[in-house]
C-alpha cells in the first residue's frame, strides 16, 4: 500500500483561535463533506502467474481535501483463496488517483471491497468484481485481450499496436501489443455494412492503407445460411499506432456464389455446393469454412482463400486447401464476379489453414488447425512457405494445446531466415471455460471479463523445402 502523506499539527495560537470560533474537534470533523470513490470499471480480469495483467483506476476524492492526503485499501474479499486483500497493489496516479492491479491465487471469482478514507474519519466504498483465469504455459510471453474472446483476425498497423476482429460481432478493435487490458480504440462497422448480427469475420489481408476482411462464407453451426456470413470488405487505414483511424470502404456479398459456380463449372471438384447446401454444418471435413486470406507475391489484385474445410480430398489425411481469386480488388471495390486460378493444395499433416499471413519479403506463414468444431485439443502448428504453387510448405512450430482457447489468427510475419524469429498468435477462446465455473467466454456478462489469449513463440529452423 502507499505510505499516507501528513500534515503538520496545528499551533496552539491556531487552535485558541478555532475553540474561539466555535469550531472544536467534533464540529470540525462533521465539517468535512464525504469522500468519494470512482472506479474506472467495475469489473476486472486477471490470470494465475501472469505478467503485466489489466489495472483499474481508482479516482479518490474530497471536497477541500487534496486526492493526495487520502488513504485507500482494500478491506475484504469474498473469495481469499483466489485474491486475498494482500494480492492487491495500488500505486498512485499523476492526479492522485490510485491504479490497482491483482495478483490471484487462484482460477475463480473474488469481490473486493475497497474503501477510501478521507478527513474527518469519513469513508466510502466500492466493490471490484475481479475474475482469475487459470496459469497458462509461456506465461511470460503471454498477455490478454480483453473486451471479447473470439478473436479470429488480426492485421499489424505498426508502432506496436494491431486491429483485432472477433467472429462474434462486427467491432474492430485496436489492442497494444505488448500490454493486456482494453482495446484503445473500436470501430463498429454493423451499420456501415447493413448488418445487425455478425458477418463471422474470419480473416483478413493487408495492402498498403487498404486492409480486406472477410467472413467465413459458410453456413452457421446449425447449417443454416446467413448472408451476413457472405460478405467481404475492406476498411482504409491512416496513421499508425495508437493514433490508427478505420474508415469503411466497401463490400462484397456474393464469394460464396461465385465460388460454388466455380466448383460446379470444374465438375464438383471439392463439393462446393454439398458443403454450403441447407442443413449442412460448416466445420465438417467436407463442409465449406473459409479462415485464411492473404495477397499472393508481389501481387496487389490476386489473393489467396484459405479453407478451413473442407480438405482436399476431403478424408482423414487430405490435404488444405487455397484457392487464388485474381481479381479480389475488382470484386470488392467495383462488385465484378470473382475470377478463379488453380486452387492449391498443400499438405499440412492432415490439418486446414486457420490462417495465413505474408511480409513485405513475400515469407508466409500458415497457421494449420483441425477442421472440426471440437474442444481445439487436436494439434496446431506453423507452416512455412513462399507462396508459390507446387512449392511444399514446411513446419516451424508444434503449437500448444493443454490450455484454454484455439490459436485461430496470426499477427505478423517476421523475417523467417533469421534464427530465433518470434511471431506473436491469438486464441479464439470464446468456448473456453476461463474461470471454472462452466460458462464460456463469449457468454460471460461482463466485457471485461471476455478475453482473448496472445502469445509470441520462437520459430524453429527448417528443414528442406522452399523457404
Amino acid at each position: 500500500m502507499s505510505p499516507v502523506r501528513r500534515v503538520g499539527a496545528v499551533g496552539a495560537a491556531g487552535a485558541a483561535a478555532l475553540l474561539v470560533a466555535g469550531l472544536g474537534a467534533p464540529a470540525h470533523a462533521a465539517a468535512y463533506a464525504d469522500p468519494t470513490l470512482a472506479l474506472s470499471a467495475t469489473h476486472l480480469s486477471g490470470a494465475v502467474g501472469a505478467y503485466g495483467d489489466p489495472a483499474v483506476t481508482v479516482g479518490v476524492a474530497q471536497a477541500g481535501v487534496p486526492a493526495g492526503f487520502l488513504r485507500l485499501r482494500v478491506v475484504s474479499s469474498s473469495n481469499p483463496a483466489v485474491a486475498d486483500v494482500g494480492d492487491v497493489r495500488q500505486e498512485r496516479t499523476r492526479d492522485g488517483g490510485r491504479s490497482l492491479t491483482v495478483r490471484p491465487r487462484a482460477q475463480g471469482y473474488a469481490d473486493l471491497v475497497l474503501e477510501v478514507t478521507g478527513r474527518g474519519g469519513r469513508t466510502a466504498r466500492a466493490t471490484l468484481a475481479y475474475a482469475a483465469s487459470a496459469r497458462v504455459a509461456g506465461s511470460a510471453a503471454t498477455r490478454y485481450l480483453t473486451g471479447s474472446s473470439d478473436a479470429s483476425a488480426a492485421v499489424d498497423v505498426g508502432g506496436g499496436y494491431a486491429v483485432v476482429a472477433d467472429d462474434e460481432s462486427n467491432v474492430l478493435r485496436l489492442y497494444d501489443r505488448s500490454r493486456s487490458g482494453a482495446p484503445v480504440k473500436t470501430w463498429d462497422l454493423g451499420p456501415a455494412l447493413g448488418w445487425k448480427k455478425e458477418a463471422d469475420i474470419e480473416a483478413a489481408a493487408r495492402v498498403g492503407d487498404t486492409v480486406y476482411w472477410t467472413g467465413s462464407l459458410g453456413n452457421n453451426k446449425d447449417g443454416k445460411y446467413k448472408a451476413e456470413r457472405n460478405t467481404v470488405f475492406t476498411t482504409r487505414v491512416t496513421g499508425s499506432g495508437a493514433a490508427t483511424e478505420l474508415v469503411f470502404g466497401s463490400a462484397y456479398k456474393g464469394l460464396r456464389e461465385d465460388l460454388v459456380a466455380w466448383d460446379r463449372a470444374n465438375g464438383d471438384r471439392y463439393g462446393f455446393a454439398a458443403g454450403t447446401a441447407a442443413g449442412e454444418a460448416p466445420k465438417r471435413i467436407d463442409g465449406f469454412n473459409l479462415e485464411g486470406l492473404e495477397f499472393a507475391p508481389g501481387s496487389t489484385t490476386t489473393a489467396y482463400l484459405g479453407f478451413r474445410a473442407p480438405l482436399a480430398p476431403a478424408v482423414p489425411g487430405g490435404k488444405a486447401l487455397v484457392v487464388p481469386v485474381v481479381n479480389l480488388d475488382r470484386v470488392v471495390g467495383a462488385g465484378e464476379k470473382a475470377v478463379f486460378g488453380e486452387p492449391v493444395e498443400m499438405d499440412l499433416g492432415g490439418l486446414a489453414v486457420r490462417d495465413i499471413r505474408k511480409n513485405a519479403k513475400d515469407q508466409y506463414l500458415i497457421l494449420a488447425g483441425s477442421w472440426a468444431a471440437d474442444d481445439n485439443s487436436d494439434p496446431y502448428a506453423l507452416y512455412q512457405w513462399d507462396g508459390k504453387a507446387g512449392h511444399a510448405p514446411v513446419k516451424r512450430a508444434d503449437l500448444p494445446t493443454t490450455d484454454p482457447g484455439g490459436w485461430e489468427a496470426v499477427v505478423n510475419v517476421p523475417d523467417l531466415r533469421v534464427p530465433g524469429a518470434r511471431v506473436q498468435l491469438i486464441t479464439d477462446s470464446g468456448a473456453a471455460d476461463l474461470y471454472g465455473d462452466g460458462t464460456d467466454a463469449k457468454d460471460l456478462d461482463h466485457p471485461e471479463w471476455k478475453k482473448s489469449r496472445s502469445a509470441w513463440f520462437t520459430l524453429g529452423t527448417t528443414r528442406g523445402g522452399h523457404r
